[in-house]
């Protein structure tokens, strides 16, 4: 096993006051998830459709703001330069495109899961089977970063090697995941947003303030520093095609959209109206993040300059990619602050990883004991039985994104951008055409989900399996690619940007060829856009199985 790369200018020792902050936060969890465990399914897929909009807000912002955001944003930056902005423009306008064309839609559908969603919209077990093997797929790639995150962290805390930290890590939030379920873990999220942020903004403020960087707005007053940082944020970006950057920002805003368990939050909502306000609060809570880690990276960028004495530009031999990863301790640590205030910094990054590793393991479960184990396999499934498989999949899903954190394929940043772009080139176009053209059938979404994973599977297998696989390795030569055009314009991480359309293209042109789906199924797809209200348990299909007169409010 190859060891992962260590973050050599992070002090690794081990710290007691910080070590009892991450305490302190763990067993909180554990009490939260204790409190509101779940024993029936609603409860554990959707939280009993109960959740307000400003915590929904709350467990969105959370859910998002991964360790990707937390860390990986602030560390793309600062390795990549102007090409990490793509990743800021990416992440934030997904959610103008959730909010006016999927949100409110989605409640009003009122499923369970997103397989859900496309397995009952397309009337297809074989849909199904795909969104749900989708879902586990983004799951597991998008968790490897979590999972990254949480050893780098731990590292700094306890002066652990990674592999045992992530091991320990990922055990606990493995442990609290499986007794609470979604209720459990959306008051969770809500406590873990708070800390994220604080720690966040509390070590923007005062790094910025205590180096004479910045006063009352770091997050505009950063920009005194990019006259000296010039050639570390812009060289990288002269080495990157200008391409590369629009194919990532597409695909991280369409990715967003396709999101399993980003979707799923608009299904534990009381109804549509709180569906959109809680999108509105959510995309304001991710805002104060976004907004201040580029100011993060610049003042991280210069701190490792004065106090290393090496260039921060990695092409240099300066920062290292684990070193970026944690570029946001590493700021706090060479500012000179007291150690318990670089440990709350920490702890923030811990909280987001164990967040977003909470809402995306949540929906691996549901996919797993609810759309292939009672949709697909056994039908008479009790709760009990689908609660069982639920929380056996959040074990077996944990240990094997923590084997694969050992030794990761890229910055955390990267690997989870891997599963955006496989989410916006199989499952957005279904979410979308799902909803908004009513004459989407069985055989369009199944040729459009299949061509989707090949197209994304074929540009992993052509740029990353590469890097691990050896007799892969020799044949790619110094491109780095087995099939270097394809990688030009099909790169895993911007996939999106030509898969997306095509997978559209493909999906319309075979719905147009083939039968029309069921009078039904259209008029669930009108209740979707309806005006009138309906139930806080009610879906568009118990609106349209209730109607004795052939139509439906929105047929009027």
């Amino acid at each position: 096993m190859t060891v992962p790369l260590q973050a050599e200018a992070l002090d690794i020792s081990f710290k007691l006051v910080p070590a009892i902050i991450v305490f302190l936060m763990m067993a909180s969890f554990l009490v939260i998830g204790y409190v509101f465990k779940v024993a029936d399914t609603e409860g554990m897929w959707v939280a009993g459709r109960g959740i307000g909009n400003i915590e929904n807000g709350m467990a969105i912002g959370a859910n998002w703001m991964s360790a990707a955001s937390y860390l990986g944003l602030a560390g793309l930056v600062a390795l990549s330069g102007f090409y990490g902005l793509a990743f800021i423009v990416g992440w934030t306008t997904g959610y103008f495109i959730l909010l006016i064309f999927l949100a409110a839609q989605m409640r009003r559908f009122g499923k369970y899961t997103a397989p859900d969603f496309v397995g009952d919209r397309f009337n297809s077990p074989t849909a199904r089977a795909l969104a749900a093997f989708t879902t586990l797929l983004i799951a597991y790639v998008y968790s490897v970063g979590q999972a990254r995150g949480m050893g780098l962290v731990g590292q700094y805390v306890f002066g652990l090697e990674i592999i045992p930290m992530i091991i320990v890590m990922m055990t606990i939030t493995v442990g609290y995941l499986a007794l609470s379920g979604m209720l459990g873990a959306t008051k969770n999220m809500a406590v873990q947003y708070t800390i994220l942020i604080v720690a966040f903004l509390a070590g923007v403020y005062v790094v910025g303030f205590s180096q004479g960087y910045s006063t009352v707005l770091p997050q505009i007053e950063y920009g005194a520093l990019i006259a000296d940082l010039g050639r570390e944020f812009s060289a990288p970006f002269v080495n990157q095609p200008f391409y590369l950057w629009i194919a990532t920002a597409f695909s991280l805003i369409v990715g967003t959209c396709g999101l399993p368990h980003v979707l799923v939050r608009f299904y534990t909502v009381r109804s549509e109206r709180v569906a959109r306000w809680s999108c509105v609060w959510g995309l304001f809570f991710i805002l104060l993040l976004y907004w201040a880690s580029p100011a993060m990276a610049a003042f991280g960028v210069d701190l490792f300059e004065a106090t290393t004495g090496a260039s921060a530009y990695a092409a240099e031999g300066g920062m290292s990619g684990a070193e970026g990863d944690v570029i946001v301790v590493l700021a706090a640590q060479f500012a000179n602050l007291p150690t318990w205030f670089v440990g709350l910094v920490a702890a923030g990054a811990m909280a987001a990883a164990i967040a977003t590793t909470a809402g995306l393991f949540i929906t691996a479960s549901s996919a797993v004991a609810h759309d292939i184990y009672t949709e697909l396999i056994n039908p008479d499934a009790t709760q009990r039985q689908q609660v069982l498989i639920g929380r056996a999949t959040i074990i077996g899903m944990g240990a094997l994104v923590t084997v694969t954190a050992f030794n990761p394929p890229a910055l955390i940043g990267e690997l989870v951008a891997y599963a955006f772009s496989l989410a916006g080139v199989v499952l957005f176009p279904m979410f979308f055409l799902g909803l908004w053209w009513e004459n989407t059938n069985r055989q369009g979404a199944l040729a459009g989900m299949v061509l989707g994973l090949l197209i994304w599977i074929t540009s992993i297998i052509n740029s990353v399996l590469p890097n691990y696989i050896g007799a892969l390795g020799a044949a790619t030569g110094e491109s780095g690619a087995l099939v270097p055009i394809y990688a030009q314009y099909v790169p895993p991480i911007g996939a999106a940007l030509v898969g997306t359309p095509v997978v559209f293209i493909v999906t319309i042109a075979v719905s147009l060829a083939t039968p029309e789906p069921p009078l039904e199924t259209k008029k669930m797809v009108r209740q979707c856009h309806s005006p009138e209200p309906m139930g806080q348990q009610e879906t568009a299909a118990d609106v349209v199985g209730d109607s004795t007169s052939g139509g439906t409010p929105a047929d009027d």
